[in-house]
């Protein structure tokens, strides 16, 4: 590998990045048929269903990851159509950057049409646990698909235990505790537990 990693693997990255960390914390999570630009999760909190847009990211600068929100269609397809980031289309927003930090965001407090930047003050309530960096991810250490019962198998691990049990419904993960959603609308921040607490 050239130290690239190839935009495909690196969003199925930050996307097995965000099933293992949704299950773990109890959640049940489910794949959306075909491409969406604004839903590529959506996981059963036990008392609703939340839309989760994932997004990963290597661009580092002056102390920050600068996380691009919009989209512009797919490689040699774009249109020159740009398709800004909306708190309406999504309710949470998880970021797993370089490094292996990651953020679980509640769209209702993203600055950025176009994108934000973490690792600073702003967003720090919302940052959870640390899992492997990106690059360690690409590198043949990541899922494989499918395992037994359609879930993944991981090699080496990306931070995330097999969860066969959790999707098959034995043994199930404790429940995750999400904030209420008062009229549909997160408006509330993750309890502390999750990385949660009002922005600074």
């Amino acid at each position: 590998m050239d130290g690239r990693i190839p935009p495909r693997t690196q969003g199925d990255i930050g996307e097995w990045s965000a099933i293992g960390w949704l299950i773990d914390h109890g959640a049940k999570v489910f794949l959306p048929l075909g491409h969406s630009a604004d839903v590529d999760l959506v996981a059963d909190l036990g008392d609703r269903l939340v839309s989760i847009q994932v997004k990963t990211c290597t661009v580092y600068r002056n102390g920050r990851y600068e996380v691009t929100l919009c989209t512009r269609g797919g490689n040699q397809s774009w249109n020159g159509v740009v398709k800004r980031f909306e708190q309406a289309r999504c309710d949470y927003l998880f970021v797993h950057v370089g490094d292996g930090r990651r953020w679980f965001i509640p769209s209702s407090v993203v600055g950025g049409g176009s994108g934000i930047r973490l690792g600073g003050p702003k967003y720090e309530a919302y940052e959870v646990e640390s899992d492997r960096p990106l690059s360690a991810l690409a590198d043949g250490r990541i899922a494989r698909l499918p395992g037994p019962g359609g879930v993944p198998e991981r090699s080496n691990g990306c931070g995330c235990k097999p969860h066969g049990s959790a999707f098959a419904g034995s043994n199930p993960a404790p429940a995750i505790e999400f904030p209420a959603a008062p009229n549909s609308t997160l408006e509330t921040a993750p309890s502390r537990r999750f990385g949660g607490g009002a922005p600074t």
